[in-house]
């Protein structure tokens, strides 16, 4: 399903990194992401309530420049 607040993301199940596109541009990568957090981003009916319920200012990021 389409997010009003994500644009785009992914997950490197190896390293356990997910990476997230906003729709305003910018890019963040979450590390250490166990990966039934990552798969539940991806099946959630709203993406951006379930990114700030259970990613942002759970996991350490960086902004890709």
């Amino acid at each position: 399903m389409p997010s009003s607040v994500i644009r785009h993301h992914a997950y490197d199940a190896a390293r356990q990194v997910l990476d997230v596109t906003f729709v305003t541009g910018r890019r963040y990568l979450y590390h250490d992401v166990p990966p039934d957090t990552a798969i539940g981003l991806g099946a959630a009916s709203s993406k951006g309530r379930y990114f700030n319920a259970r990613i942002r200012d759970v996991f350490a990021f960086t902004e890709v420049a």
